[in-house]
This record gives C-alpha cells, sequence and structure tokens, in this order.
C-alpha cells in the first residue's frame, strides 16, 4: 500500500503557489481619476520639483533675515504677494506681506508667521514691526524638497490608493499604465446550497461562500465572472472548468475538494488538466487544491487557467483564500511584496494544547490591548470571522499560556 504524502506545511505551500504564478503582461492606461484601487504597471518618474518653486508654509511677512535682527525690526511693507501670484524683488529694509504657498521673493530668506507681526501705518506707508529674529530659511518650503525632477515616485506593482493617486497628480500626470483587471471565474458546489431569498428545504443551507468570497475577490480589483451552484456531478463540474477556463485567468471554486463519494472537483480538475497541489497543514482549511485547467482555441495569454479549490466549510474557505488566494492573485497581478504585516501581541487567554497543524486563530484586540480568543474555533463558525480583529498564527503544537507574546495578523491588513 503506497503511503500518503505528507502534507505541505503553510510555508511550504505558499511558496509554491508564488512561484508557480504568471505575471499578467497586458496593460491599460487610464485617466489618474480612473486609476484608483488598480496596480500600477510601469514605474512613474516626475518631470519637475515638488514644490516646483521656493514657497512660504505660513502666513506671514517675507523679510530679509538680517534686517530682522534686533527682534523688533520696523520695515515697509513694499507688496502684497497671495499664493498664484509673483512678487517683485525684495529691497532691503522692506518687507512682503505673504500667504502660505506663495512664491518667495527674489531677495528674500525667510518668512515671519503673522501672530508675531504687527502692522501698522505710518501716513501713505504701510508698516510691520517684526518681534522676532528669524534665521535664513525659516517657514520656507524650498523647491524640490518633497520631489525632484526625475526621481522614481512610484514603482511598478503597487496597488495605487487615493495617496498614490494623489502624488501622481501632484506632478502632472494625467493617465497612468495599469495593469489589466485579474479575470477571475468562481462556482460553487453542493446540493445543499440555496440562495439568500429561497426557501430552504430540509437539509439545505445558505451559500454563504458566494458573497464571503465576491467581497474578497473585488477588494483586489478583479473582474468576476460568477457561474453559480453547479450540480454536485462530475460531467457538470468538468463543463463548468472547461467554460471558465476559456476566458479567465484563475478559477476558484468553494466545496468539493475532499475524498467523498461526492466531492467532484479534484477528479474533474485531473481530467481536465493537473493538480499541482493538494492537502496543507493548515487549521481550518486542510484540503486546499492547486492545479490549472486546459484551455483551448481562445486568445488569452496562456493556454491553461489557474486553478484553487477552496474547501466549503464557510471560516476555512475565508481564512484560505486570505492565507493563500490573496497572495496568489497579488502576485499574478504583479505585486511583488505580498506579505501581510504581523504583530507580536500579548495572549489574554490560555489554549492548553495546539493542534498539530499550524493554527489560525479568530482573535480580537481587548482594551488593553492585549488579544482575547473567539470561544468556538470551528471552521463552521462564521460569526468569529464578524467579531474577531485578525488571525492568530499559531505554529503546529505549540500551547499558548496567559500573557504568552503570539503572531497576530490583522484583517485590515488581509483585505486589500
Amino acid at each position: 500500500m503506497t503511503e500518503p504524502k505528507p502534507m505541505l506545511s503553510v510555508a511550504e505551500a505558499l511558496d509554491f503557489l508564488l512561484s508557480s504564478a504568471r505575471k499578467i503582461t497586458t496593460t491599460q492606461t487610464l485617466a489618474t481619476l480612473e486609476a484608483n484601487g488598480r496596480i500600477l504597471a510601469v514605474a512613474q518618474s516626475s518631470q519637475l520639483d515638488v514644490p516646483p518653486v521656493n514657497n512660504t508654509s505660513m502666513d506671514g511677512y517675507a523679510v530679509r533675515a538680517a534686517d530682522c535682527a534686533s527682534g523688533a525690526a520696523v520695515l515697509r511693507v513694499s507688496q502684497r504677494i497671495p499664493a498664484g501670484h509673483v512678487g517683485r524683488p525684495l529691497e532691503a529694509g522692506c518687507a512682503a506681506r505673504i500667504f502660505t504657498g506663495a512664491m518667495i521673493p527674489q531677495g528674500a530668506d525667510a518668512v515671519v508667521m503673522q501672530e508675531v507681526c504687527v502692522a501698522s501705518k505710518d501716513g501713505a506707508d504701510d508698516l510691520v514691526t517684526i518681534k522676532h529674529a528669524p534665521q535664513s530659511g525659516e517657514w520656507i518650503r524650498r523647491a524640490g524638497e518633497d520631489i525632484q525632477a526625475g526621481s522614481v515616485i512610484l514603482h511598478a506593482g503597487q496597488r495605487l490608493r487615493a495617496q498614490e493617486i494623489g502624488l501622481a497628480a501632484s506632478v502632472g500626470l494625467a493617465t497612468l499604465p495599469v495593469v489589466r483587471k485579474l479575470r477571475v471565474a468562481v462556482f460553487f458546489t453542493g446540493d445543499e446550497l440555496a440562495m439568500p431569498g429561497d426557501a430552504l428545504k430540509p437539509g439545505a443551507i445558505y451559500n454563504s461562500n458566494k458573497f464571503t468570497l465576491r467581497g474578497l475577490l473585488e477588494n483586489l480589483g478583479c473582474d468576476i465572472t460568477d457561474y453559480g451552484i453547479v450540480p454536485d456531478t462530475l460531467a457538470a463540474t468538468r463543463d463548468t472548468l472547461r467554460l471558465a477556463a476559456a476566458e479567465h485567468d484563475l478559477i476558484i471554486t468553494s466545496g468539493g475538494v475532499s475524498v467523498g463519494e461526492e466531492d467532484h472537483i479534484k477528479p474533474a480538475v485531473e481530467a481536465e488538466g493537473h493538480i499541482n497541489m493538494w492537502q496543507i497543514a493548515v487549521k481550518p482549511g486542510k484540503p486546499l487544491a492547486f492545479g490549472e485547467v486546459n484551455r483551448t482555441g481562445t486568445s488569452t495569454e496562456n493556454n491553461r487557467a489557474f486553478f484553487l479549490g477552496l474547501p466549503g466549510n464557510p471560516v476555512s474557505s475565508f481564512v484560505t483564500f486570505l492565507l493563500f488566494v490573496r497572495p496568489f492573485i497579488l502576485r499574478l497581478q504583479g505585486v511583488q511584496d505580498v506579505a501581510p504585516k504581523a504583530y507580536a501581541m500579548r495572549a489574554d487567554f490560555n489554549l492548553p494544547k495546539g493542534d498539530r497543524r499550524n493554527e489560525f486563530l479568530r482573535a480580537k484586540i481587548n482594551a488593553e490591548g492585549g488579544l482575547d480568543l473567539f470561544a468556538n474555533q470551528s471552521s463552521g463558525v462564521l460569526t468569529s470571522t464578524v467579531w474577531g480583529d485578525g488571525l492568530i498564527d499559531n505554529p503546529p503544537g505549540r500551547a499558548i499560556a496567559q500573557g504568552d507574546l503570539v503572531r497576530f495578523v490583522s484583517f485590515s491588513d488581509l483585505m486589500h
């Protein structure tokens, strides 16, 4: 009798997935305003200095610092410079009334904030008393101190958030090259599944995985085709795999990846392509399948679509998506740094016995800055994912005592 292959560790499985990923090479150019959430395809450089000229970071008076060394200088106000206007060169013994963002006039080397200045009149002349001895450069933003012309401001593979979009706009980039959206097909197996809004027949359950997985895929900016609930037969599963492979980069299924008589995903993928990886030493979520499905006669970039089969239990499906599918999708999109941030945090609970697998425990940050553990860690308890703030990455066989430091990954770092 053949000995079963040992299960892969979480690290081994993730390394295998990431090394198998083929980066999407097709790009498109979008208006910068439309590029939020997309993956940048080509690094972007600035063609100008930011700020483009020396300007003031305060409302006040532009002066020559040497004229104000006494700390009580009285200067004639020779001009007024709002933002967007260019002043005249500043004469010795004079000050220029200036407003935040305005260009520093030639000759001035400091700005004194208006709070330490007193305006007055001497006949027709406007005067200001400077009750401060400024240093040269005070309250002046130098040209190029933020960005220098020719420097790279955005790197290929970055997900463009609001701040990246704003940065691109600040140097005048009206368009950005982005990776085309990843085309993902999803379907769900199980004759027991029903859709919300339908009456539940005896033995049926609502298909929560459809909603969870689609939401996670939308967070990652994927173009999703949903083939719905597929009948629990080998023929129907194979038909749907062929249909999905034709025009998609990745196929994701939920359910049917175990070894029961009604679990048709694994034999269907093996008939239409091949399985590269199956069963991981992880809890929840051991039966996760990775492979490829053949495609022919299409215009897509490769003759195979990737396949990831997730467990049917809702927490298992959710956790394995975050641990394995998310980084795999990011790597397909061209992102190199796909690891979420992990934090060492205090456990405010006891776990007398660790599991033989690498366990990911749903936990919540409490008011004292420690972690509380959800009471029921079953793979079917979806409420734990709503109650919790993230996952404790607990190595195989490790018991946890109150006060121990554990490795914690926040859901907020796993959702994008």
